[in-house]
């Protein structure tokens, strides 16, 4: 593939693709179970310390093996090829398409809301977006990257002004009087972890830049600075804009209000401001769908090209014109399909959300295998403070994974099933590669 992908269309990726509805719509969950403004504030700068931890230690192992296929990439490299295809196996089936099905209907449903499109149905319209972005991508790394960076800025647009007239409004701030509680129960210990955990997967995606490490020029240094400063931007844009709702809209309107959003904007800017916002949010979905499939697309190819996939030559090749991997794109596409018309899409995402950090842990260990194993790699970038960061992102991540096994052991266990299906798979490739 070209390398045709800058600094500032990795970053683009990296923020495109975290910033989705996860920004508009997380403060119900978050407030429903926090049941108090301060703490959540305070649950996102948190989630955004331990994806950033996360995301240090990672930007070491994405300078070590700038290559296609990101994290699976350095899986392999720490504990061989059946753990990685594990993890890549897993990308696949579930999380990328999933994550393409979840936000066509997300943005289907939100077009529905404005003028002239409630007679369509959110099926044909989550279709017609899945359609769109598989032309956009199907056309080049270059105008799906562009529609990265534009969709980036046109999210960032109305999240800004938020944030910004929250600032400066002269209306009553609705935080005045309120305070953290001065003690917490084991109820409300675990419903602040459980928020804790809802924020998280609203900062997810960001792992799989480093698929896109052929295209992206010196990957070696780019892809630990977009990822680094990437993550801190999402953590600055999330913070401020659930401080804007919360500094704007009384506490009792907001808990369990999916249009909180909407209503912060129509407080600050008028009717206006609730229409500007609304075409602010279908930008930021369709972007971050078009990061997942941009992204997504790059797994299956990673793996047929290494021919560890069934009918590998079909999966490891690229269009003739465009030099991008449109015959994964096609697969990606045919399995957010089945989603989408399933309707199983959200709980197939919590699950993969669930399996990923358990192989995050593993990668964070990584580094500490590797600096042990192997310190004289050549390490274009080194964790700073290190060994801080990535000891802070294993309690992270073994925070996520002990949280989700207690209080979804069902989800936990068909997301582990699923993942470990990948093995017959590989076993079966390996021995038509060995005969």
């Amino acid at each position: 593939m070209k390398r045709e992908l800058n600094f500032f269309a990795a970053l683009a990726t990296v923020m495109g693709t975290m910033i989705g509805g996860g920004a508009f719509f997380k403060i119900a969950t978050v407030s429903t179970l926090t049941h108090n403004p301060w703490l959540s504030i305070l649950v996102w700068p948190l989630a955004g310390f331990i994806t950033i931890m996360a995301g240090l230690s990672i930007a070491e192992l994405a300078a070590i093996y700038p290559e296609d296929g990101g994290p699976v990439k350095y899986l392999e490299a720490i504990y061989g090829p059946k753990i990685s295809f594990l993890f890549g196996w897993s990308l696949i089936i579930i999380y990328y398409p999933a994550n393409i099905a979840a936000l066509a209907i997300v943005f289907a449903t939100q077009l529905r809301e404005m003028p002239g499109f409630s007679s369509f149905s959110t099926t044909m319209i989550a279709f017609a977006v899945m359609l769109i972005l598989l032309i956009v991508n199907w056309l080049g790394t270059k105008l799906s990257s562009k529609v990265q960076k534009v969709s980036l800025i046109v999210k960032l647009i109305p999240i800004i002004a938020i944030a910004l007239a929250a600032v400066f409004s002269k209306a009553p701030n609705q935080l005045a009087g309120t305070t953290l509680p001065h003690s917490f129960s084991a109820n409300a210990a675990t419903a602040f972890g459980q928020a804790l955990l809802a924020v998280l997967f609203a900062y997810d995606g960001w792992l799989s830049v480093g698929n896109l490490a052929s295209e992206i020029k010196n990957p070696a240094k780019t892809l630990a600075k977009a990822i680094s400063w990437g993550l801190v931007g999402v953590t600055i844009v999330y913070t401020m804009l659930n401080w804007g709702y919360i500094r704007m809209v009384p506490w009792h309107q907001i808990v369990g209000n999916q249009a909180t959003a909407m209503l912060t904007a129509q407080k600050l800017f008028g009717d206006l401001g609730g229409k500007i916002l609304a075409i602010g949010i279908l930008v930021s979905i369709f972007g971050a769908a078009n990061g997942h499939l941009m992204l997504g697309s790059r797994m299956p190819y990673a793996l047929g090209t290494k021919k560890q996939l069934p009918a590998a030559n079909f999966f490891g090749k690229l269009n003739s014109k465009t030099h991008v991997p449109t015959n994964s794109m096609l697969f990606e596409c045919a399995i957010a399909a089945v989603m989408i018309l399933s309707g199983t899409f959200d709980t197939l995402t919590d699950m993969l959300v669930y399996v990923s950090w358990i192989f995050s842990i593993l990668l964070f260990i990584g580094v500490f295998i590797l600096r042990k194993r192997e310190p004289e790699l050549m390490r274009p970038y080194k964790i700073p403070l290190y060994p801080l960061p990535p000891i802070l992102a294993i309690i992270g991540g073994l925070f996520i994974v002990i949280n989700t096994s207690l209080t979804q052991p069902v989800l936990a266990i068909i997301g582990i099933l699923l993942t470990l299906s990948g093995w017959p798979v590989y076993y079966f490739v390996q021995r038509k590669v060995n005969n």
